[in-house]
């Protein structure tokens, strides 16, 4: 198949809407399919793959885009266009949710990455939200992340067709050569005893930075040789919210006094991600909206095999077990997360089998089997049309 994608992101710039387009387009390509990406002007050509053909010709998400990503189908002869939807990556543009039906006899598929209302604008969700119905009725099939939102759309009248299918880890786990986690820790600065703490993704007002921190607070008041490891960049490149967010953030890391407890990685590469997951005691990720397998941060700690503290899923999650594959807490509870940090630091062996479990539960979300499914879906909704 001919196959394009158009999202509002793309490597190198930073999001996760945009990793993950890249990590399921090589995916693709190694089932043997063509793509073809529409995406930003800021995005570069994909260096990792040959059958990944990058057109970065979204100067701006307006409606003169429209045409530039119609002509663009028709000069690709796509099988399927593929729109990655999730509203800050396309800068809350309207024109996204009339797409599909702007593009004549070509088969759309939209991927919804959540269906969350914008925290940026929480007196729009309802608009919003029948801004999303409308993409999902004129597209030909649509493809959600999570379990939950499956359900949710599959209440609505007039969608055609509807199937879920998870992300992955945007982030595979890569250690370098000559990773020796001991010095790695040093060079962090980190002493032996010190328990240290990852957290792994973009400060985001969903994420529940504030409890993580107070929950830090909390247990070094307790004398527990806490310290917390920020990994990857603060912000991202799509969503306002977490600039705004993020300024909160370092004043509440100055108010509570854990200035010297905290370190910055700033963004980096793959590799050096995984080597910063790997040096971690645990990683805490808080979600205020509990846990899910939309969370590309998630994803990650599962892959990497590291003992998780996270929130108690909002939403019936089976496959996420407490004291199984994680330490699940109440949301907004830093005495809850504090606690837990106390109780994995003086249990090694509960470590060591959650880190096991993680990583078992990983291999679920493979990319080649994202991919499979994905490539499964678009073959037939065309058989469908065909006949």
């Amino acid at each position: 198949m001919r196959i394009g994608q158009i999202t509002g992101e793309y490597p190198p710039m930073q999001g996760g809407v945009g990793a993950f387009t890249q990590e399921l387009a090589r995916a693709l390509t190694s089932l043997g399919h063509e793509l073809f990406v529409f995406t930003d002007q800021r995005a570069a050509p994909d260096q990792g793959s040959n059958h990944v053909h990058v057109t970065a010709d979204a100067h701006s998400w307006s409606w003169g885009t429209l045409g530039r990503i119609r002509h663009w189908a028709q000069a690709q002869k796509l099988d399927v266009v593929n729109i990655q939807y999730q509203a800050a990556a396309y800068n809350m543009a309207a024109f996204i949710h009339i797409l599909p039906v702007r593009l004549d006899n070509t088969c759309v598929v939209t991927t919804f990455h959540d269906l969350l209302a914008p925290y940026l604008f929480p007196k729009a969700g309802p608009l919003r939200y029948q801004a999303v119905l409308t993409l999902a009725r004129s597209s030909d099939g649509v493809i959600v992340t999570n379990r939950h939102d499956q359900e949710r759309l599959a209440s609505e009248k007039s969608i055609a067709s509807l199937r879920h299918i998870p992300i992955g880890s945007n982030i595979t786990p890569e250690l370098a050569p000559d990773y020796n986690r001991t010095l790695w820790r040093a060079a962090l600065g980190y002493q032996p005893r010190d328990v240290v703490v990852g957290y792994f993704g973009f400060l985001n007002a969903s994420k529940g930075v504030e409890t993580l921190l107070q929950g830090i607070r909390i247990a070094r008041n307790s004398r527990q040789p806490v310290n917390l490891l920020m990994i990857g960049g603060r912000t991202g490149t799509s969503d306002p919210t977490n600039i705004v967010y993020a300024r909160e953030v370092v004043q509440m890391v100055e108010d509570l006094n854990l200035h010297d407890y905290i370190r910055w990685t700033g963004f980096v590469d793959g590799v050096a991600v995984s080597g910063h997951l790997s040096a971690c005691d645990m990683v805490a990720l808080p979600y205020r909206d509990g846990a899910s397998f939309r969370r590309g941060s998630l994803m990650a700690a599962l892959a990497h095999g590291c003992t998780i503290i996270t929130t108690q899923p909002e939403f019936d999650l089976p496959d996420l077990i407490g004291d199984h594959h994680a330490r699940l807490i109440p949301p907004d509870s830093p005495t809850a997360l504090a606690l837990a940090i106390e109780n994995l630091a003086d249990n090694p062996t509960l470590c060591r089998r959650l880190g096991e479990n993680a990583r078992e539960l990983s291999s679920q979300f493979a990319w080649d089997r994202i991919a499979a499914r994905t490539a499964g879906y678009f073959q037939e909704l065309l058989d469908s049309a065909h006949h």
